[in-house]
C-alpha cells in the first residue's frame, strides 16, 4: 500500500452560498492529490505525457459525510491499495484534523497517444513491485511456477 498526504486550505471561491466547500471542488482536489502521490513515486504527469502515456479518468465517486469550510486546514490522504495493470484505482480521504469529512475514489486508465490501452511505464511498475510483490502462479500446461502478471 502506498499513501500520500496533501495539505490544502479551501479558498473562498471554492465555497457555496451555505458556506460549505462546493462539491464541484472535490474532483480538482483529487486530481491534485493523485498528481502528488504519483510525483512522490517518481512519475509526474509531465514526464508521463512526454513519454507518450495518458491517464484519462474512467470513474470518480464521492461520499460526503461532513462539510468543509473556507480556510479549514485540510488533509487529502491518497491511497494506492493494489498493483495497477492497465488501470489504477486510488482511494481518498478528506480530513480536518482527525475528523473524516469525505471519502472518494478514482479509476484512471493508461493509454497511448493513439488512445490504445497500455501497461504503466516499466520504471513505475518496478518501483511498485517492491510494494506489491508479484505472486507466482502455476502454469496449467506445464505445472511449473511462473511469475504472475504482465
Amino acid at each position: 500500500m502506498i499513501t500520500s498526504c496533501l495539505l490544502i486550505t479551501p479558498r473562498y471561491a471554492e465555497t457555496n452560498q451555505m458556506g460549505f466547500v462546493a462539491e464541484a471542488t472535490y474532483p480538482r482536489w483529487l486530481d491534485m492529490a493523485r498528481a502528488a502521490l504519483l510525483k512522490e513515486q517518481g512519475l509526474d504527469y509531465r514526464h508521463l505525457e512526454a513519454r507518450g502515456y495518458l491517464m484519462p479518468v474512467l470513474e470518480i465517486g464521492f461520499i460526503f459525510l461532513r462539510p468543509a469550510y473556507y480556510d479549514d486546514p485540510l488533509q487529502i490522504i491518497t491511497t494506492l491499495r493494489s498493483r495497477p495493470t492497465f488501470r489504477i484505482r486510488l482511494d481518498y480521504e478528506v480530513r480536518r484534523k482527525d475528523l473524516l469529512l469525505a471519502t472518494g475514489h478514482s479509476v484512471q486508465g493508461f493509454i497511448n497517444h493513439h488512445h490504445r490501452p497500455v501497461k504503466p511505464p516499466p520504471e513505475f511498475m518496478t518501483k511498485l513491485d517492491m510494494v506489491f510483490p508479484r505472486i507466482a502462479s502455476v502454469d496449467a500446461a506445464t505445472g511449473q511456477n511462473s511469475p504472475a502478471g504482465p
